[in-house]
């Protein structure tokens, strides 16, 4: 097979891998994964995100995303494990990702990409 016809081969069976609109036709939001945040802190030491808890939240139940580009970073919050815990009540815990761990020297420009949610809603 010539490039020619293996261009055409990978356009005509790209179209068999795409994915539909899912059901009430609103196609999925951007971002999605990421875990909603309560609120968040830049401080000397790190960057504090708040997030909702059962009482067993742990940093290490956290992935994050880093992307610098011209002199400031963009991160993005992920949960690794979903909360399997009994919540007693409905709660929230403060996690702390010192800069050294972002990658990042104190003072850098953070933009967050997380969605912010409003507590108790």
């Amino acid at each position: 097979m010539d490039r020619r016809g293996f261009i055409l081969a990978a356009l005509a069976l790209g179209g068999c891998a795409t994915v539909g609109q899912p059901p009430g036709g609103a196609p999925p939001a951007p971002l999605a994964e990421l875990e909603p945040l309560y609120g968040m802190q830049a401080g000397r030491e790190g960057l504090t995100i708040r997030v909702r808890s059962g009482g067993c939240t742990a940093k290490q139940d956290f992935a994050f995303y880093v992307d610098r580009r011209g002199g400031a970073a963009s991160i993005a919050f992920g949960r690794k494990h979903v909360e399997t815990c009994k919540p007693v009540a409905a709660g929230q815990a403060e996690l702390t990702f010192g800069w050294a761990e972002l990658g990042l020297a104190p003072g850098t420009p953070v933009f967050v990409l997380n969605p912010v949610a409003a507590a108790g809603v």
